[in-house]
């Protein structure tokens, strides 16, 4: 089975997360992949990541169902959730990445005794003065 090596693009990066590294028996395509990618928030890679899960596990039970046949079973549905539990933990990591360099207000300056009060609020959070 030759897989993947190199992870350093976003389409390995994403193959990695939805382990589709099989060389020899891809999932998706690197069109579909970049497709992924281009809608996902800010190219964000576990978001399309998870776009890539949320279409495999619609795909498994479209195509698997739930089968029992002799001894032999399938399980579509359950095999979907797995996959769409995994799609929701990347989803909330990204949104964890990205709140990380956010932030919630900013104080507005219009006039130069607001910007006097800027700076002695400043002074106060850095402990000088």
């Amino acid at each position: 089975m030759p897989a993947i090596t190199d992870y350093s693009t976003d389409v390995a990066k994403v193959r990695l997360l939805i382990s589709d590294i099989d060389d020899a028996q891809q999932i998706f395509n690197d069109a579909a992949i970049n497709a992924f990618i281009g809608m996902a928030l800010d190219g964000n890679v576990k978001r399309a990541a998870a776009s890539a899960l949320l279409v495999m596990a619609t795909n498994e039970v479209l195509v698997q169902k739930r089968i029992k046949l002799l001894d032999l079973s399938t399980d579509g549905p359950a095999e979907a959730k797995a996959l769409q539990d995994l799609a929701k933990q990347y989803r909330e990591e990204a949104d964890m990445e990205e709140v990380d360099g956010a932030f919630d207000w900013a104080e507005q300056i219009n006039t130069p005794a607001q910007y006097d009060e800027l700076l002695h609020k400043d002074r106060l959070r850095n402990g000088i003065g």
